[in-house]
């Protein structure tokens, strides 16, 4: 079971001050503004004036140029300025909108016939006709489809007066296509039950499939039960660092209603430490919306991986859970600004995206905003990149996904993990699963290796330039492989993904008779990988004497070649790669019977994890060297 992700934005860099449009004098052009959806072959028409529009018009600050170069050098190690982060209150003094361009906002808003419904340090939201809309930011509001539907967008790029002298940096809603996030896994309760059937392996390769056919020319290991947090710390490195004195915040939308109880009782049945009072927060809305739009429910095991991952791996560090009011980006916006404004963490891990395709600049715009102020403060983002290899099978284009694709995030890829006998790391592959079923006489599998089914998501993007820090790094292939220029290539480091090599986490789940109870089960996707990336970084962080690593990028690459990473490539061992999975047809119980297959490793759709850095495994994932190596680069200049 992957906890599949599958939402939103992330394509401009920000900071490029709003342009001038020859053919609106006076205004300001909101670069993006015009989804890429609404062509001239789609229009079907104008929008009624009278329809209604509720919009968000984000505020660029009194210096949005100054805030992306300062989010560079206070992250570079090579820059003067590395590590001199600002406090939530200096990056508003300094970067924030001035009260006077949130007054002229609001004004100019309002003298169109918008009504402002609420303001805050980033943005202003207001609601009105489209004839409003339309007079206020100098564009057409038309329907067009998408696919098999319908939505509203404006005609043309929109624009704000230039007497505001840039205070808008963009305006999200004029279009009412869906922006929603996936996870890749009053509320309502718990989901329905899953549970993984046996035979299992405690550790990889305990327990060899004798009696079943043989795959690569050998007997295969019948895949692991779920690996623990001993085995991934042994895994990655961690030493004797626990995260201790870290702070890391993790999102998702909606919340769990059984987090505390779930998350002490499988630190209690694994050995995790025990919770200390506060150790575990939460930070919720006050109520939540879209609930049926969104499956509330099945965001509830995204939550309790990412709580239990990082914790197993960082025993002590503070966990603080910043819940969004739905899987919508204005929600998920709001919460990753909670963490930015209050300052709640020093790592963020984030296990949801969307594809790159349903992205608009807008929303880019936005996302980086707040990943930029969080990065002057010291704090880091890490996100899936995604569950689907190149997204082919999955949309029928090769793309990434988003808001991993964001130059100003850390997007982390996946792997299958092999932890042997006495917690020894034994190797990685990209993780990419080729699944073929068991014969009906049991003596062969049917069309192995089967077809593709998951794998870690990467590539390059179409639309973010190549960043400072991968150049020279990144094979030119790559990163010019949509433009001449070069492009943002994801993911840029990795961790244990595959689910056929996962993690075991506990949940409180409703059975098939309608009981709740507590019950574990093996689950993986990018959605793990990030948690557990999240986690290393508070060991290293702790490693560094507490100094936060920020935007953790520069110094990611700075590192590369070196022996802080195990280099993973699809073929470790020189022979292929498999393990015999058996599942419960129903998924609970083998009242209806049993499924096994065969789940060949290394085989993520086109994409391949080779030596050096490649676009399913980043640079690799941490070895020995990783955390250690945080200890000797303490000096700041």
């Amino acid at each position: 079971m992957a906890a599949t992700l599958p939402m939103i934005a992330g394509a401009l860099a920000l900071g490029i001050p709003a342009a001038h449009a020859a053919d609106s004098p006076g205004r300001d052009t909101l670069a993006g503004t015009k989804p890429a959806w609404a062509t001239a072959k789609a229009d079907k028409g104008a929008t009624s004036d009278s329809s209604q529009v509720s919009a968000r018009v984000y505020l660029a600050g009194r210096n949005a140029s100054g805030l992306a170069a300062y989010a560079k050098s206070v992250s570079d190690p090579s820059s003067a300025l590395y590590g001199k982060y600002l406090s939530a209150a200096q990056v508003q003094q300094r970067f924030g909108a001035t009260t006077a361009q949130v007054t002229a906002v609001k004004s100019w808003l309002k003298s169109a016939g918008l009504k402002v419904t609420g303001t805050t340090q980033h943005y202003v939201t207001v609601s009105g006709d489209v004839a409003a809309v339309e007079k206020a930011f100098s564009t057409s509001l038309h329907n067009y489809s998408k696919g098999s539907k319908t939505y509203r967008a404006p005609s043309k790029t929109a624009s704000a007066p230039d007497s505001l002298n840039g205070a808008v940096l963009t305006v999200t809603g004029l279009d009412n296509a869906p922006h929603k996030a996936n996870h890749d896994d009053a509320l309502p309760g718990p989901t329905a039950v899953f549970k993984n059937s046996g035979p299992f392996s405690s550790y990889y390769g305990s327990n060899t499939a004798t009696t079943l056919p043989s795959a690569y020319g050998k007997k295969i290991p019948y895949a692991v039960q779920g690996y623990t947090g001993k085995q991934l710390r042994a895994a990655y490195g961690a030493g004797k660092y626990t995260g201790k004195g870290v702070r890391v915040a993790i999102t998702d939308a909606y919340a769990s209603p059984t987090i505390a109880f779930d998350a002490a009782t499988y630190a209690k049945n694994h050995g995790d430490k025990k919770y200390s009072t506060s150790q575990l927060k939460q930070v919720l809305p006050s109520d939540y919306t879209q609930t049926e739009a969104c499956d509330a429910s099945g965001w509830y095991g995204e939550e309790t991986l990412d709580v239990e991952a990082v914790h197993a791996v960082a025993p002590d560090a503070n966990i603080t859970y910043v819940g969004a009011a739905s899987c919508f980006d204005d929600d998920l916006l709001d919460s990753l600004s909670k963490v930015v404004d209050n300052h709640l963490a020093d790592i963020v891990s984030n296990s949801w995206g969307d594809i790159e395709a349903n992205q608009t600049p807008d929303l880019a715009a936005a996302y980086d905003q707040v990943f930029q102020l969080g990065a002057v403060e010291g704090i880091g983002f890490y996100f899936s990149s995604g569950d689907n290899g190149d997204e082919v099978a999955n949309t029928g284009t090769k793309q990434v996904d988003t808001p991993a694709n964001s130059a100003w995030v850390t997007a982390v890829g996946g792997t299958s993990l092999a932890v042997g006998k006495g917690d020894k790391y034994l190797w990685e592959t990209g993780w990419g699963t080729e699944k073929a079923a068991l014969s009906a006489d049991g003596k062969s599998w049917t069309s192995f290796p089967g077809a593709f089914t998951s794998g870690a998501g990467g590539g390059t993007s179409k639309t973010v330039a190549e960043p400072f820090y991968q150049k020279g790094v990144v094979p030119n292939a790559l990163a010019t492989a949509n433009s001449a220029t070069g492009n943002r290539v994801v993911p840029d480091i990795s961790a244990i993904a595959d689910p056929n090599t996962g993690f075991k986490v506990g949940q409180t789940q409703t059975f098939p008779d309608g009981s709740v109870q507590y019950s574990e089960y093996r689950i993986g996707g990018t959605s793990l990988a990030s948690p557990v990336i999240a986690a290393v970084q508070a060991l290293a962080q702790e490693a560094r004497g507490g100094k936060a690593i920020g935007f953790a990028n520069p110094s990611i690459y700075a590192k590369y070649g070196s022996k802080a990473y195990h280099d993973v490539t699809d073929n470790p061992t020189g022979s292929g790669l498999a393990v015999a999975r058996v599942d419960f047809a129903n998924t609970v119980d083998a009242t209806d019977g049993l499924l096994t297959s065969v789940r060949s490793l290394g085989k993520d759709s086109s994409l391949s994890a080779v030596k050096g850095y490649d676009d399913v495994t980043g640079v690799g994932t941490p070895a020995d060297g990783y955390v250690q190596s945080f200890v000797r680069s303490q000096g700041h200049r």
